[in-house]
């Protein structure tokens, strides 16, 4: 069954096309993760899940609620967690909880119960009594989840959750949501750390709100269609644009301190890059073929969007 379903949905602010006919099914008891830089339109997509925001055209559904005429009865089942979750810095942490369980009408005798749980779950029994605005970030994100899970929601939509978050409190955040994941929670969460998107059992790439693909983290990257090699070579700016420049260059792109480039046409296409940063001059210091990750896929998905636009 699904969770979500949108059809043909847009929103635009003027002359900006935040989204651009959005269709897309989510699962019921998936994590489903939106994946794109940042003005892409994800906070845009998941406002208009939750009722927030109405589309300039189009529908959606959200646990078979439409997203205009049912928006009172979806905010009942849905959580919400924005980028910059409302805690209150001035409120302790079993405040915060108690204060979302009043705007949720939590009955008073459920309360002790779920509170205790969501504490537990969050590992913040101990902090309980602490100031909001002396908790970590990543301990702030867990209060932001717990507060957005007292109500017991049967969706959770969390607009990039970890960014700015530490490694180890990333980690233990998506533990958390896992363990939701085993209660029949369905997950829809966006976020511009790729590594985080290989989590999810499907993704969607955004790119300046249109949506380019859809599918698990091996079929993306299955969209790749080429050769990838990784060069290590001095100049690696300017070399990276003599790399685009070839025709048989698909895309260019840094990694660190090397260079990936997906080739069109083998071998021939292998030594011809090698014959051109050669004879402009710069040395290669090794070379080998990767896999791609979606980094790169999602790079050069992008690229190819973009050239598609400038030649319409």
């Amino acid at each position: 069954m699904l969770a979500i379903k949108a059809e043909n949905l847009s929103r635009t602010f003027g002359s900006l096309a935040a989204v651009d006919r959005l269709t897309l099914s989510v699962g019921k008891g998936e994590i489903f993760g939106l994946v794109g830089p940042d003005g892409a339109g994800k906070t845009t997509i998941m406002r208009m899940f939750s009722g927030i925001l109405r589309p300039t055209e189009g529908d959606a559904w959200v646990l078979g609620h439409h997203i205009l005429r049912d928006a009172e009865a979806l905010k009942d089942e849905i959580g919400y967690m924005s980028q910059r979750f409302g805690l209150y810095s001035d409120l302790t942490v079993i405040e915060n909880i108690h204060f979302y369980a009043d705007l949720y009408d939590v009955p008073s005798g459920e309360r002790p119960r779920r509170i205790e749980r969501l504490l537990s779950f969050s590992n913040l029994s101990p902090f309980k009594s602490r100031l909001a605005q002396n908790l970590s970030g990543g301990m702030k994100q867990k209060l932001g989840l717990a507060c957005a899970l007292v109500h017991t929601p049967k969706i959770l939509f969390l607009d990039e959750p970890t960014n700015g978050v530490d490694p180890v409190s990333r980690r233990d955040f998506w533990r958390i949501l896992y363990d939701l994941l085993k209660e029949g929670v369905t997950i829809f969460v966006s976020t511009a750390y790729l590594d985080e998107a290989e989590r999810c059992h499907r993704i969607g790439l955004i790119h300046q709100g249109i949506l380019l693909s859809v599918g698990t983290p091996g079929e993306t990257k299955n969209l790749l269609r080429g050769e990838l090699w990784e060069v290590r070579c001095d100049q690696r700016m300017k070399a990276m644009e003599k790399l685009r420049s070839l025709p048989w260059v698909k895309g260019a792109g840094i990694f660190g301190d090397k260079i990936h480039i997906l080739l069109e046409g083998g071998e021939i296409a292998r030594d011809k890059m090698e014959n051109a940063l050669n004879s402009s001059g710069f040395t290669i210091h090794s070379r080998r073929r990767i896999s791609p990750s979606l980094e790169d896929v999602f790079i050069t998905t992008m690229e190819d969007q973009g050239q598609s636009k400038s030649k319409e």
